[in-house]
């Protein structure tokens, strides 16, 4: 094994913001990379851009493809790379120089884990830094907190369906970590800022969170054989959350403040699968 990394960016209409993406790949202090930038069918230029790197250094590619998605510029990427290693990054954010060595270096010397990814900071539209939850298995089930450019192994990926096309509106990476990832598996996370995510006012994150309902449904459609052991308890978690109103109810009558009440954030942690499952089954 050689520890090859493929980088997969997809881009449409980045041409902007690509040059800073790419740049931050060739500062990489990990040398041994290819770089494979999928067009999705771009009417701006960032085929340009792209062949402007190329000409610069080999190890990037340039694959187009008519509009279809991430989901499917991925996959597409994915195809065409020879790395042992996949690291999908998006057209407009940056990594550090460090990452890919640092997160190959968590692979080998831990080859059990499943996924790496690392601490990270927005910038653009605001600057700070993401609290992201701690990573669990049951806790990815409700809410992602692994963000799209996470190192993960080629032949792990070769063992599902790859990214789901039916989530083009969004949310199509969280999909895919549960199509990747079982209860037994080891997912690691760098204790450092190694990934900065681009905030614009408008972006798929907007349009993912006005979509949002559709899209849990799509999640829930995709893996149902996840959900099913939280939709029987679903009568319980009803009568947990009837209790936690109770409860809230008791607190204001004594003027006790809700939000730093020790039992108000506990229950609204041991609610998120109610919340989660109310959106996709309502009607149940």
């Amino acid at each position: 094994m050689n520890n090859k990394v493929s980088i997969i960016i997809p881009c449409y209409n980045h041409a902007e913001y690509l040059p800073e993406t790419l740049d931050s790949v060739l500062a990489q202090t990990y040398k041994n990379w290819e770089c494979i930038v999928v067009d999705d069918g771009s009417v701006d230029k960032s085929r340009d851009v792209v062949q402007e790197y190329i000409s610069k250094d080999s190890r990037f590619t340039y694959l187009y493809q008519d509009n279809q998605g991430p989901s499917a510029a991925r996959n597409n990427g994915i195809r065409h790379s020879c790395g042992e290693f996949i690291l999908p990054i998006d057209a407009d954010d940056l990594i550090a120089a460090t990452y890919l060595e640092k997160a190959i270096k968590a692979f080998i010397t831990h080859p059990q884990l499943k996924l790496v990814y690392c601490k990270v900071k927005f910038f653009g539209e605001r600057n700070r830094i993401w609290e992201l939850p701690d990573y669990s298995y049951e806790g990815l089930l409700w809410e992602n907190m692994i963000f799209c450019s996470a190192m993960y192994k080629r032949n792990d990926y070769d063992k599902t369906c790859g990214y789901n096309s039916n989530m083009r509106a969004g949310l199509e990476d969280w999909d895919f970590w549960l199509s990747m990832i079982g209860p037994a598996d080891i997912v690691y996370c760098i204790n450092e800022i190694l990934f900065f995510y681009r905030i614009k006012r408008s972006s798929r994150d907007t349009h993912a969170e006005e979509n949002r309902h559709a899209l849990l449904r799509q999640i829930y459609t995709n893996h149902p054989e996840k959900y099913e052991p939280y939709i029987k308890d679903i009568i319980y978690f009803k009568q947990q959350e009837r209790r936690l109103q109770e409860h809230i109810k008791m607190l204001q009558q004594k003027s006790v403040s809700i939000i730093e009440s020790t039992d108000y954030r506990l229950g609204a942690m041991l609610l998120r699968p109610l919340r989660w499952l109310r959106e996709i089954v309502h009607r149940l």
